[in-house]
C-alpha cells in the first residue's frame, strides 16, 4: 500500500530533488493530512532536523522551524514520523505526542571508533531504543547512493553496501524505509533491482521511496511485497492515492476464493462494528466518488450503496487494507441504523448506538445548534456549567453506595462534556493527553 509522505522545510510542505534541490513548496499541510488518512499511512519527515538546521530550547529539547507544525499533525493520521532523530529521549517524547513509529536515519549507523572496529550499526543508540519505545515502534532508513548507504541528509555515504546494512539494522526494527536517493524526486522511477534484493534479504517490512511515479510501478513493488512511500508523484498528481489503494488489493487471491470480491468490514469512530459485506473494484470507485460506503451486493448482483433506499447511509472517514490486502476496514460515520432490521449494528438487537462520550458530545453539540423549545443544555453558560461541574463532582464524593455514584458520575460526566464543548476541547484530544501519558 502507500503512505504518503509529508516533508517538511522551514514551517512549509516541500519535495526536493535528490535531497537538495526544491521542486515545490506548500504550506497546507491540515488538508494534505486530511486527505491523505483516507487511504492510508502519513510519514512526516522534518528535513531541517536531518539537515541539522536545529536549535534547543530554554528545556533542552531539539526544535525546528517545523516543530511546532510537525506536532499538531501527529494525532491527525496514522502517522511515522523521521528526521534527526538522534536520541531514545526525543524517540519516546515523538511517541507520546501521537507518532505510531519513529524512522531513525544517520543516528542509526556506527561512526568513528565503532567503524574503526568494523561495527556497521550503532548498537548501544539502538538497544537504548528499543528498549524506550519498543522494537516495533522503529524503523530504520536505509536510504543508499547507487547502492551504498547515505547519511548526514544524503550528503555523504558511510561505504556500507544496502543489502549488508539492510540484514544488520533488521535486528533493531519492525521496519526498513529504502529510498533509492539518486532517483528521489525525479520522477523517473526507483531501482526495481534493489528493492528486490532488499525485499529478499530481510524479512521485517520493507517501504520503498525515491522516485515511483506509475501506478504499475505501485503494483509491481506491492506484489514483490513492498509498500511505498509516496511524494513528488502525489503532489503533481502523476498518481492518485484512490487508484493506488484499488489497486494495491490483492485481486488474484480474492478472484481465487471470493469471486473478485474484498471484504469490508464498516465500523464507527468509536471502533464499534456496525456490519460487513462485499466490494469490487466498482464498489471501490464509486465510495471514493460519492463518500458514502458502497458494496457489490451479491443477491441481487448489482453495486449497493447502503442507505440508498433507507437514507441510512455510511458516510466515510478513511479506508485501510489489512495485511493480506483482502479485507478493507471502513471507518465511517453512520447516519442513523446501519442493520437492514432496524438495529444500529448487524450484530445486536439495539435499536440505537450505545452511549459513549463522544456520542453524549455530538448530542450536546446538535442541542447548542439547534435549541429545542425548553432545553436546558441551551441554558448552560461558561460560569453556571462550571458551577455545575463543581456541585456534580462535590456530589460524586459524597456519593455513599453503588447506585448513587453511578447517578453523581452521570450527571458529572454531562456536565464535563457541556464544559469541553464550551471550550471546544474534543474527546479525540483528551484521549490523545491520555494517551501520550501512557506513553511518557
Amino acid at each position: 500500500m502507500v503512505i504518503s509522505s509529508i516533508d517538511l522545510k522551514d514551517g512549509k510542505v516541500v519535495q526536493l530533488k535528490n535531497g537538495k534541490e526544491k521542486i515545490l513548496e506548500r504550506d497546507n499541510a491540515d488538508e494534505l493530512i486530511k486527505d491523505f488518512d483516507k487511504f492510508g499511512e502519513t510519514a512526516i519527515i522534518d528535513l531541517d532536523a536531518a539537515m541539522g538546521n536545529t536549535e534547543t530550547d530554554a528545556k533542552g529539547r531539539v526544535t525546528t522551524a517545523n516543530t511546532e507544525l510537525l506536532k499538531s499533525l501527529l494525532h491527525k493520521s496514522n502517522v511515522r514520523v523521521g528526521g534527526g532523530i538522534r536520541s531514545a529521549k526525543q524517540a519516546k517524547e515523538l511517541i507520546s505526542l501521537g507518532a505510531e513509529k519513529v524512522i531513525i536515519g544517520s543516528a542509526a549507523w556506527a561512526t568513528g571508533e565503532e567503524r574503526a572496529k568494523g561495527e556497521i550499526l550503532n548498537k548501544a543508540f539502538l538497544e537504548e531504543l528499543a528498549e524506550t519505545i519498543g522494537k516495533q515502534r522503529i524503523i530504520i532508513s536505509v536510504d543508499a547512493i547507487e547502492g551504498i548507504i547515505a547519511i548526514k541528509g544524503w550528503k555523504e555515504t558511510n561505504g556500507i553496501p544496502l543489502i549488508k546494512a539492510a540484514k544488520e539494522a533488521e535486528k533493531y526494527c519492525s521496519e526498513l524505509l529504502f529510498t533509492c536517493v539518486e532517483k528521489e524526486g525525479c520522477m523517473q522511477g526507483t531501482n526495481l533491482d534493489y528493492a528486490k534484493q532488499l525485499r529478499q534479504a530481510v524479512k521485517c517490512r520493507v517501504v520503498v521511496a525515491g522516485g515511483v511515479s506509475t501506478l504499475e510501478e505501485i503494483i509491481t513493488l506491492e506484489k514483490m511485497g513492498c509498500d511505498v512511500q509516496l511524494g513528488m508523484a502525489l503532489y503533481t498528481g502523476k498518481v492518485s492515492l484512490k487508484d493506488a489503494f484499488i489497486g494495491c488489493l490483492n485481486w488474484e487471491k480474492c478472484e481465487k476464493e471470493t469471486n473478485g470480491l474484498v471484504s469490508v468490514i464498516a465500523q464507527s469512530p468509536a471502533g464499534e462494528v456496525l456490519m460487513m459485506g462485499y466490494a469490487n473494484r466498482d464498489a471501490f470507485e464509486k465510495t471514493f466518488a460519492s463518500g458514502k460506503l458502497t458494496f457489490w451486493s451479491r443477491s441481487r448482483n448489482e453495486l449497493w450503496t447502503k442507505g440508498e433506499t433507507s437514507g441510512n447511509f455510511l458516510r466515510v472517514i478513511k479506508l485501510r487494507a489489512d495485511c493480506d490486502r483482502d479485507t478493507v476496514l471502513a471507518t465511517v460515520d453512520p447516519v442513523g441504523p446501519s442493520c437492514h432490521t432496524g438495529s444500529w449494528t448487524c450484530f445486536t438487537s439495539e435499536a440505537d448506538a450505545a452511549s459513549t462520550m463522544e456520542r453524549l458530545y455530538g448530542t450536546i453539540a446538535e442541542r447548542f445548534a439547534n435549541p429545542r423549545p425548553g432545553s436546558y443544555t441551551a441554558t448552560l453558560d461558561h460560569d453556571l456549567v462550571r458551577e455545575k461541574v463543581e456541585e456534580e463532582a462535590e456530589e460524586v464524593c459524597e456519593a455513599d453506595n453503588h447506585d448513587d455514584v453511578v447517578w453523581e458520575c452521570a450527571d458529572l460526566m454531562y456536565f464535563l462534556n457541556v464544559l469541553m464543548y464550551k471550550e471546544g476541547v474534543t474527546w479525540k484530544e483528551v484521549m490523545a493527553e491520555l494517551d501520550r501519558r501512557h506513553k511518557k
